[in-house]
């Protein structure tokens, strides 16, 4: 009987390591002549890579304090379906990747049956909600991170941590070219090309986007007519076709006149564009993986802004920055997020100079980091958190899967 493996993400980001992480466990268990099932929480990525969902993780990516209140009854009802699946099936080992609000919870759920707990890509504890440190310690049995201030901050506290390295760091540059990109994207290749990047859910992209909007025409009126500018606006791959038509009818509303493409490949048109302007999250890492000059910017409600700004301490948002230990990239957060102020931030990385040239530096600098020796010897991060997730089920189930090595 072959082993079950719950895997569980809950945003654009986790729900790609998490597809990722299926294929590297298939690999590892196929060179031992094994197989396992896998089953738990994920997108339409983990589920061709060959998860059993039993809930969609675009029915649950809620963020900020007012967002989860409006939506509790649907989020505790598919909460209620997973915790069932889990007692039904006990799986031999479960890996939970962020998304901690849910998962610290179905955590315990594992605890009490005695289920092995492997949480990847840590939450922001180091920032705040530090007490959550004792639920750590008590539910997870190792914890894999991607950033490297964040092994010792864990195990100088009691926690089982290590750094494999930020999966997104392993990735080439797209290979596509501009010529290329710009024919599947109905763009010109002449043009300036400018990110805007509201962030992978719809209630960040409704605060987020007609904002950019505004600075696109400031960018527009303050360099017209000496530069012809397209903006570039990423969809996130857990956008559903309802979503994705509100994200074209907004910018229909706002942007009429301006020359914008909803684009599909993240990666591609932050390799491609000048600069961006990027809400933070995972996508702020892309662009400083990539080198694309950008500026982060990030707005909740007013409540959730409260609550954080008592809470939070760290000197910086953007992950670029608490990487670099420094401000590298602008951050325009709250109030401080304006059209003007992008535009402002935005206008010196445009030409060739000493403001492009020294952040692009800097962003060099920061994907060296986010390398780990230990996950490259591996074959990668996630490799690696395959190979670990495999121990972790060798341990449970001795009787039934042979370890598996990566070659």
């Amino acid at each position: 009987m072959s082993p079950t493996i719950f895997i569980s993400a809950g945003e654009a980001s986790g729900e790609h390591y998490g597809a990722l992480l299926i294929e590297a466990l298939k690999k590892q268990l196929a060179a031992t002549g094994q197989t396992a099932e896998f089953f738990g929480m994920g997108g339409e990525r983990m589920a061709a890579a060959g998860l059993e969902r039993v809930v969609r993780s675009e029915d649950m990516a809620v963020m900020g304090l007012t967002e989860v209140l409006r939506h509790l009854p649907r989020i505790y009802r598919e909460f209620r379906k997973l915790k069932k699946a889990i007692q039904d099936r006990r799986p031999s080992v479960a890996v939970l990747i962020d998304f901690p609000e849910i998962h610290f919870r179905l955590a315990q759920k594992f605890h009490r049956l005695g289920v092995p707990v492997i949480f990847f890509v840590s939450p922001q504890l180091w920032a705040w909600k530090k007490h959550r440190i004792k639920l750590v310690r008590k539910y997870i049995r190792k914890m894999l991170v991607i950033f490297p201030f964040e092994e010792p901050f864990y195990r100088t506290r009691g926690v089982k941590a290590e750094f494999v390295g930020h999966p997104l760091a392993e990735l080439p540059l797209p290979a596509v070219t501009r010529e290329q990109f710009a024919a599947a994207n109905r763009l010109d290749p002449a043009a300036t090309w400018i990110g805007l990047l509201p962030g992978s859910r719809p209630r960040e992209i409704r605060d987020h986007l007609p904002r950019m909007l505004e600075a696109a025409w400031g960018l527009v009126e303050h360099d017209w007519p000496r530069r012809e500018y397209e903006f570039l606006v990423p969809l996130a791959p857990t956008l559903n076709g309802e979503q994705r038509a509100a994200v074209l009818a907004l910018v229909e509303d706002r942007g009429a006149g301006l020359a914008i493409r909803l684009v599909e490949d993240a990666r591609a048109a932050l390799f491609h564009v000048r600069a961006s302007v990027v809400a933070s999250g995972t996508a702020t890492v892309e662009a400083a993986l990539i080198g694309n000059p950008f500026v982060v910017v990030y707005r909740v409600s007013w409540l959730t802004y409260a609550v954080a700004k008592r809470v939070v301490k760290v000197p910086h948002v953007a992950m670029a920055n608490l990487i670099a230990g420094k401000r590298v990239v602008p951050e325009l957060i709250q109030n401080d997020f304006t059209a003007a102020k992008i535009v402002q931030q935005m206008e010196p990385l445009l030409p060739d100079g000493a403001p492009r040239e020294s952040m692009m530096k800097e962003l060099k600098a920061i994907r060296g980091l986010l390398n780990s020796c230990q996950a490259e010897e591996s074959g990668g991060a996630i490799e690696r958190v395959a190979a670990i997730t495999l121990d972790e089920l060798q341990a449970a189930s001795p009787a039934r899967i042979e370890k598996s090595v990566p070659t």
